[in-house]
C-alpha cells in the first residue's frame, strides 16, 4: 500500500491501550489516531496511551472531540466541567470564551492530544435541530462568529490545533447526519450571509483545520454531500474563503457519508472532493484499514482519483503533524489544575431563562427525563446527576410517584422534540400544577415545555442549576416564614 494512503487516515480503535496492529501502522506512516470516550479511563491512563502513540510515530496526530460542554471525551465518565458553547454565547464575553477554550487546550496538551475537533461554529437557526443545539454558540451569525474566533484563539494558543465544524454549516437541519443525510435547501448567497460567516471568522483567527459535514446542499451541489464536493471544499472553502489548512472529514462511519456505499468508497470520494485527513470513526480494525488503503490506491490506479490529489492531502496532513510536533516542544503544557473551579457558576446562572410564574419550593423531587441521546453527545453524565444531586431517572413508560410535600422538577433536554416527554409534562402539570419543567437543551421558540431553560447540560451547568434551585427554594421558605 502507498505511504500517501496511510498518511491521510485517522482511525479509532477498541480498548484503552494501543493495539499492536495500530502501533505497527503508526510506525509505517499512519497519520494518527482519533480517541473516543471508550478509550479513556483517567488522566494517567490517557497520558500513557498518547505517549505510546507518539513513541510509535512522533508525528502522529492524536485527535479528540472535546467541545467543552455536552460533547466531551476527556470527561465522558464524569460530565464536562466546562460551560458549553450555548452558555458562552449567551454570556457573550469573548475574553471569557477564549479563557474557556484555553483551559480546554491545556487539558488536551497535558493529556497528549494535539488536534481538537472543536469549536462547533454552526449557527443553530433551527430549534428542532437534533444534533447541534447547545453545541452552537447561538442562532445569530455575528455572535457565533465572535465566539468562534475567540474559541479558536484560546485553543490554538496552547499549541492544540482547532477544527471549526461542520462546514459549510449544520445548523439549519432537522436530521442527524449520523443516521441520515440532511438536506439544507439554501442558495449560496444565503449561506454567505449566515452559515459561512463563523467559518470565515475561525479561519481569520487561525484555525488550522476545518471539519466537513455530511449534508447535501442541492443549490450548491445537487449530487454530492459537502464531504465529497469539490464545489464546496475546493471552490468555496479554499477558493472563496481562502483556507489553506487541513480539511478533515467528519467521521466516515456516519450514515450521511458511507450509508449505501461503505467506508472505503466514502474515503475515495472524500479525498477526491478535497478532504485531506479522514476521520474514520470508532472501533476500526486492521482489516478495515487495509480495505480503505486498497480502495484509495485502486482509485488512483484506475483514474478515479488523481494521484496528485492524494499526495497533496498527505503532504498537508504531514505539514500539520510537523507543526504540532514543534508546538509540543516549544509550548510546554500547563499543570493539571482541575478546571472546574475556574468557571463562574454565577455567570452561568445569569443566562438561565426563568419563567415569571416559576416558584421553587423548599422540598423538591428532581426527575431526569432519559431520552435517547444523539451519537455525538454519547453517554456522558449530564445535569444535576453529574453534579452529584439525588435524582429519579424517568424513561418512556415509567410510572411516576410524587411523595406528598415534594415539588416535581422535571429535567430534560430538548423536551419539545420528544412526544412521550411532552405527554408526560402535560400529565404532570395537570396533576401537580406546581411542577417545574427544566430544559437543559435548546428549547423551542415558544418555551411551552421549558419553565426554566439552561442552554446546556454539562456537569458545570448541572451544578449551576442545583445551586439556583437550592437558593430559590430557600428564598421561598424564608418568605413563607417571615411574619
Amino acid at each position: 500500500m502507498s505511504e500517501d494512503a496511510a498518511g491521510v487516515l485517522l482511525p479509532g480503535f477498541v480498548g484503552t491501550a494501543l493495539p499492536d496492529w495500530l502501533a505497527a501502522r503508526l510506525r509505517n506512516g499512519l497519520a494518527g489516531v482519533c480517541l473516543f470516550g471508550e478509550n479513556i479511563v483517567c488522566p494517567e491512563q490517557l497520558r500513557a496511551l498518547t505517549a505510546d502513540i507518539r513513541a510509535a510515530n512522533p508525528l502522529a496526530i492524536v485527535a479528540v472531540d472535546e467541545e467543552g460542554g455536552d460533547v466531551t471525551r476527556l470527561y465522558e465518565r464524569t460530565g464536562s466541567p466546562f460551560p458549553g458553547n450555548a452558555v458562552l454565547g449567551r454570556i457573550d464575553d469573548v475574553e471569557y470564551t477564549e479563557s474557556v477554550a484555553r483551559s480546554v487546550g491545556r487539558q488536551l496538551r497535558l493529556a497528549g492530544c494535539n488536534l481538537d475537533f472543536a469549536p462547533d461554529v454552526d449557527v443553530n437557526s433551527n430549534p428542532k435541530n437534533p444534533v447541534i443545539g447547545v453545541r452552537s454558540f447561538g442562532a445569530d451569525a455575528a455572535l457565533v462568529a465572535r465566539h468562534a474566533a475567540a474559541w479558536v484563539r484560546g485553543l490554538e494558543s496552547t499549541g492544540t490545533a482547532a477544527s471549526a465544524k461542520h462546514f459549510p454549516g449544520h445548523g439549519d437541519t432537522a436530521q442527524d447526519s449520523h443516521l441520515a443525510m440532511p438536506v439544507v435547501d439554501r442558495p449560496l448567497e444565503a449561506l454567505r450571509e449566515r452559515e459561512l460567516v463563523p467559518f470565515a471568522a475561525a479561519i481569520a483567527a487561525g484555525a488550522r483545520t476545518i471539519m466537513t459535514s455530511h449534508i447535501l446542499l442541492p443549490r450548491v451541489d445537487r449530487e454530492r454531500p459537502a464531504t465529497f464536493s469539490r464545489r464546496i471544499l475546493q471552490d468555496l472553502l479554499r477558493g472563496e474563503l481562502g483556507f489553506d489548512g487541513v480539511i478533515v472529514s467528519d467521521a466516515l462511519d456516519m450514515a450521511g457519508a458511507s450509508g449505501g456505499i461503505g467506508i472505503p468508497e466514502a474515503a475515495v470520494r472524500a479525498i477526491a472532493g478535497g478532504c485531506d485527513l479522514l476521520c474514520l470513526g470508532t472501533a476500526n480494525t486492521d482489516a478495515q484499514l487495509r480495505e480503505i488503503e486498497a480502495a484509495l490506491d485502486g482509485a488512483v490506479s484506475d483514474g478515479r482519483l488523481e494521484a496528485a490529489r492524494l499526495t497533496d492531502a498527505a503532504l498537508r496532513t504531514r505539514r500539520l503533524a510537523t507543526e504540532l510536533r514543534d508546538d509540543l516542544e516549544s509550548i510546554p503544557p500547563e499543570a493539571y489544575d482541575g478546571p472546574a473551579a475556574s468557571f463562574d457558576r454565577e455567570r452561568t446562572i445569569g443566562v438561565f431563562e426563568i419563567g415569571e410564574a416559576v416558584t421553587v419550593s423548599d422540598g423538591r423531587l428532581l426527575l431526569t427525563l432519559e431520552t435517547t441521546t444523539n451519537i455525538a453527545v454519547g453517554p456522558s453524565p449530564w445535569g444535576p446527576a453529574a453534579a452529584g444531586a439525588e435524582v429519579v431517572r424517568v424513561s418512556r413508560g415509567d410510572r411516576i410517584e410524587i411523595p406528598d410535600g415534594l415539588q416535581p422538577v422535571l429535567i430534560g433536554k430538548d423536551n419539545h422534540r420528544h412526544e412521550w416527554v411532552r405527554a408526560l409534562i402535560d400529565e404532570l402539570r395537570r396533576e401537580h400544577p406546581e411542577t417545574i419543567v427544566v430544559d437543559m437543551g435548546w428549547p423551542d421558540d415558544d418555551r411551552a415545555y421549558a419553565d426554566v431553560a439552561t442552554f446546556g447540560a454539562s456537569r458545570h451547568v448541572g451544578e449551576a442549576l442545583t445551586v439556583w434551585l437550592d437558593r430559590a427554594g430557600q428564598s421561598s421558605q424564608q418568605k413563607a416564614d417571615a411574619p
